[in-house]
C-alpha cells in the first residue's frame, strides 16, 4: 500500500507545527541511503520518522535503526508502514529532550544519523549531535538547499556563516544530492538537498571547544565590522590588543569574520584564552 493511502486510511492530518513534508520515491530514498554510505553493521538513528518511507529504506540496509517522532498520530501509520522490519525501534519523544548520553547508550556504541529534518528545528538538531556527541560517525540529513550551501561554503563566500565553522571544526561536510520541493508530499516552499558531514574528530583534537565556540561567535557578531571591532566589543579589550591578535591570525588587519578559516578560528580562540 502507498503512503498517501495508509495515511488516508488511518485519518492522518499533517501538523504544520513540525514541519511536516514526506518523501515517497523509493528510488530516492534508495539513493539517499545508499550515498549516506551506511553498512548492514550500522545501527542508525533517524528524527522525524514521518511516514516511515525513510525509515524503511535504512532498514533494508542497516543492522539497526531508532526512530525518533514527536508525532504520536503517526503511530498507527508507522505500524503498518513499517509491518515486518523487525530491526526497527521507534520512539516516540522530541529528540531535543532527549539527552545526547540516553542516545548513544541505546545505540550501544557507535552509529550513523540518517534523517529528512524538519526545515525549523535544522541547526539545533546538527549541532547538538556535532557538538555533544563522540559517538556519531556521521550525519546525512535531508535539509533546505539554503542551509546546505550554508553547511558547505568556504571561508570568504556569502554563504560562510558561524554554522559552518562550527561544524568544520570536527567534521567535513559535502553536499551530496538535489531534490526538487515536488518529490516532497506535500510539497514544501523551498526546494531541498542532501548533505553528509563525516565526522573527524582528530582534524583539531585539543582545541579548547567553549573558546572556540566564543571566537566564532564573536567574529559573526555582526558581520559589517571588522574582527577587531567585534573583539574589542565582545571581549573588553583595547584597540592595540585587538590588532595585535588579528595579525597573529592573519596578515589582513581589516579582515571580518567571513574570511577566517577553520584553521584560523582555532588560533583566534588560542589567543582569546586570556580574555575568557
Amino acid at each position: 500500500m502507498q503512503l498517501k493511502e495508509i495515511l488516508n486510511k488511518n485519518g492522518f492530518k499533517f501538523n504544520k507545527r513540525f514541519g511536516q513534508n514526506f518523501l515517497t520515491d523509493s528510488d530516492l530514498l534508495d539513493e539517499i541511503v545508499k550515498k549516506s554510505g551506511i553498512t548492514e553493521n550500522d545501527t542508525v538513528v533517524e528524527i522525524g520518522c514521518g511516514g516511515g518511507t525513510l525509515t524503511a529504506a535504512i532498514a533494508k540496509k542497516a543492522k539497526r535503526v531508532i526512530g525518533f517522532e514527536i508525532d504520536t498520530n503517526l503511530k498507527p501509520v508507522l505500524k503498518e508502514s513499517l509491518a515486518g522490519f523487525d530491526n526497527v525501534e521507534i520512539i516516540f519523544k522530541d529528540v531535543m529532550k532527549t539527552k545526547t548520553e540516553e542516545i548513544e547508550k541505546l545505540c550501544g556504541g557507535e552509529f550513523a544519523l540518517v534523517a529528512n529534518i524538519p526545515y525549523y528545528i535544522t541547526t539545533p538538531i546538527l549541532m547538538k549531535f556535532v557538538e555533544e556527541s563522540e559517538k556519531v560517525k556521521s550525519i546525512t540529513v535531508t535539509i533546505e538547499a539554503e542551509v546546505a550551501d550554508r553547511l558547505t561554503a568556504k571561508a570568504g563566500t556569502e554563504d560562510y556563516g558561524a554554522i559552518t565553522a562550527g561544524i568544520d571544526l570536527v567534521g567535513n561536510a559535502e553536499q551530496l544530492m538535489f531534490i526538487d520541493r515536488k518529490m516532497f508530499y506535500p510539497s514544501p516552499n523551498v526546494d531541498s538537498a542532501v548533505v553528509k558531514i563525516t565526522m573527524d574528530r582528530d582534524k583539531f583534537r585539543g582545541v579548547d571547544k567553549k573558546a572556540y565556540r566564543d571566537a566564532v561567535r564573536c567574529a559573526f557578531a555582526s558581520r559589517r565590522k571588522t574582527l577587531a571591532n567585534n573583539l574589542m566589543q565582545s571581549f573588553k579589550m583595547s584597540r592595540e590588543e585587538a590588532n595585535e591578535l588579528v595579525l597573529s591570525v592573519t596578515d589582513n588587519p581589516l579582515a571580518r569574520g567571513e574570511t577566517l578559516t577553520t584553521e584560523e578560528f582555532v588560533r583566534l580562540s588560542e589567543g582569546l584564552k586570556k580574555y575568557l
